[in-house]
């Protein structure tokens, strides 16, 4: 427990210490990775713990996104946005789960690329309620409890403090019995089915839970950049989730926060002395990883540790 206390506070140090000796894109790319390690936790509770693939949590991203810039551009406090924001992720994933009761693997995979297809076209093509191709601009960064977050930094540690909050929660949960249930589900589902786990309503917390931690994220993704448009949530945030949580290591609680770093960071600091090849080097180390890992780079960090032990 020490050990993983000492770890924790090695993480925090450089993460509350970065924010001043950084430039404002450098702030902003820092801001992105902890709205996206927000997105990457909740894939990770449906996909690593509860072994339910999902196509649709870009979509989430998108429906909190969208919850706050209409809320808090009519004048409503963010709060509201996090509120709506929750409810209607947790009701649009627990529908969304019930065909994992039938359906499983890249069957499921395809039911979640139709709904997060389905999600787009609304925001695109309903100017109605989200003026569609136009986006939504002027998006106002909280003010709580006469401390305000409007700053790059102040919005920064309102981030952090959110993905503290979020990172205790899931821990606590994976460490439950909920967590220990989700586990089961993913190891194999007929088994944790006969030892009376409820595989069905499991399935749909999983599904819940996740797409809402989706919508947290998109609560802070409208305020950080100040303006949305459909095609930031498109199926391509979709994919580059997936693709966080199984770098980083699918099923491992870390994973999310290595996957993002290396998504949103690694290709940022490639870019510069790369002659614009980075991303080909960066797609080519995916790939080599994938090949020869799937458990991700904690999962190959596991195996060594292993090894030398």
């Amino acid at each position: 427990m020490k050990k993983k206390l000492l770890l924790l506070a090695l993480l925090l140090i450089p993460l509350v210490a970065a924010p001043f000796f950084l430039k404002p894109y450098g702030l902003y790319l820092l801001s992105l990775w902890v709205v996206m390690t927000i997105a990457a936790i909740g894939l990770n509770l449906t996909l690593g713990y509860a072994g339910q693939i999902s196509l649709a949590q870009g979509s989430f991203v998108g429906i909190g996104a969208y919850a706050a810039a209409l809320l808090t551009t009519a004048g409503w406090p963010l709060w509201a946005a996090f509120l709506l924001a929750i409810v209607l992720s947790l009701a649009i994933g627990w529908v969304l789960g019930y065909p994992a009761l039938r359906v499983q693997h890249h069957y499921l995979a395809f039911v979640t690329l139709a709904f997060a297809t389905l999600v787009f076209l609304v925001l695109r093509n309903e100017e109605w309620l989200t003026k569609g191709v136009y986006g939504i601009s002027g998006i106002p960064r909280p003010t709580l409890f006469g401390w305000s977050a409007k700053s790059p930094v102040g919005f920064y540690f309102f981030c952090l403090g959110i993905l503290a909050l979020v990172s205790a929660a899931t821990w606590w949960l994976v460490r439950s019995p909920w967590g220990r249930a989700f586990t089961a589900l993913r190891e194999n589902a007929m088994r944790a089915d006969s030892l009376g786990v409820d595989t069905r309503r499991y399935t749909l917390m999983a599904f819940a839970i996740g797409s809402a931690l989706g919508g947290i994220a998109g609560v802070l993704y409208a305020p950080l950049l100040q303006f949305i448009e459909p095609n930031a949530f498109n199926l391509n945030l979709s994919l580059n989730l997936l693709l966080m949580v199984m770098v980083g290591g699918s099923g491992y609680f870390l994973g999310p926060f290595l996957g993002a770093a290396v998504s949103v960071l690694l290709p940022e600091w490639m870019r510069f002395g790369s002659d614009g090849l980075y991303l080909i080097f960066y797609a080519i180390a995916v790939m080599v990883l994938m090949a020869f890992c799937p458990s991700g780079l904690l999962g190959l960090a596991e195996r060594a540790r292993r090894k030398l032990g």
